[in-house]
């Protein structure tokens, strides 16, 4: 054991959890999983309590592309941004 402790690789910082993002800063899929599943609870426990199915889709798909738009625009996707906001656009148009 050296002095960083069990998990501790020689020559380079120590790595805790096995699940976390890579150097490209993408989720893992333990990550995207974990979001899965807190979404399908989310919308369950909504369902559960009384709100329409319609209302229930409704708020989970607007939380997903809150999430999306706030991971693309920190990430400097500016062209993906545009089709987003582009295709938000059209579709509330109606067209």
């Amino acid at each position: 054991m050296n002095e960083h402790g069990p998990l501790a690789r020689s020559g380079g910082p120590s790595r805790l959890c096995a699940c976390a993002a890579d150097s490209t800063g993408r989720l893992g899929p333990t990550h995207a999983l974990i979001l899965l599943i807190a979404f399908q609870a989310l919308g369950s426990g909504l369902f559960l309590a009384g709100t329409s199915l319609s209302t229930v889709f409704a708020l989970v798909g607007g939380l997903g592309a809150i999430g999306a738009g706030t991971l693309t625009l920190a990430r400097g996707g500016r062209r993906l941004a545009a089709v987003v906001v582009e295709a938000a656009v059209r579709s509330g148009a109606g067209k």
